[in-house]
């Protein structure tokens, strides 16, 4: 008896072990699914989109060039044919150009005087906006050195400065020669004005 109910529980437990094993196996199959998107298939995919939008960039700048192209022939209009014009021909062709430029430069004109009105009033739209919203756009803010004001100041103070006051003052007897002093000495008048008198030199 105690060898069967030991044969039954052994059995039970095989059979849970058998389920878990099957709810494993099916987690398992289910993550696998997925998991479609491997690296490589990745990576794949990764270059078909480069490719993909390489080439709408080719067409998109293929389709500016060509309306540019388009543009320019309306406005500027075809190449005349000069070839066997005479004198009065090319007169008449030149003039139309200078009239085509001529019309061309007031639209130019015209139209940037359009582009900055234009422009102010987005401008004006804009601080409004802001205002409305309670934010304020933060004025560019230029670069000033730090020892900008020092320089500024020490700069006043060299001008407001008199080298001429500071300047030593000197006797004019200090530049006399050690001649003149001795003949001074000696005689103890001073020499007449035609006679060896000390020569000034000055300051």
């Amino acid at each position: 008896m105690a060898d069967e109910e030991a044969k039954k529980k052994q059995s039970e437990i095989d059979k849970r072990k058998a389920d878990v094993r099957k709810r494993l196996e099916e987690a398992s199959a289910k993550k696998q699914k997925k998991g479609f998107m491997t690296p490589e298939r990745k990576k794949k995919l990764r270059l078909l989109l480069r490719k993909k939008a390489a080439e709408e960039l080719k067409k998109e700048q293929e389709r500016k060039a060509a309306e540019r192209r388009k543009i320019i022939d309306q406005r500027c209009g075809q190449a005349k044919n000069l070839d066997g014009a005479n004198e009065d021909q090319l007169r008449g062709i030149i003039k139309e150009y200078h009239a085509h430029i001529a019309e061309i430069e007031s639209g130019k004109y015209d139209v940037e005087l359009e582009i900055m009105r234009k422009d102010y009033e987005i401008n004006e739209l804009n601080i409004q906006v802001n205002d409305l919203r309670g934010k304020f756009i933060k004025p560019t803010l230029k670069k000033v050195s730090k020892y900008e004001n020092k320089f500024a100041k020490l700069q006043k103070k060299a001008a407001e400065f008199n080298f001429r006051n500071q300047l030593k003052t000197v006797k004019k007897k200090e530049f006399e020669l050690e001649d003149d002093k001795g003949a001074e000495g000696e005689e103890g008048e001073p020499p007449a004005e035609g006679e060896g008198a000390p020569e000034e030199v000055a300051a």
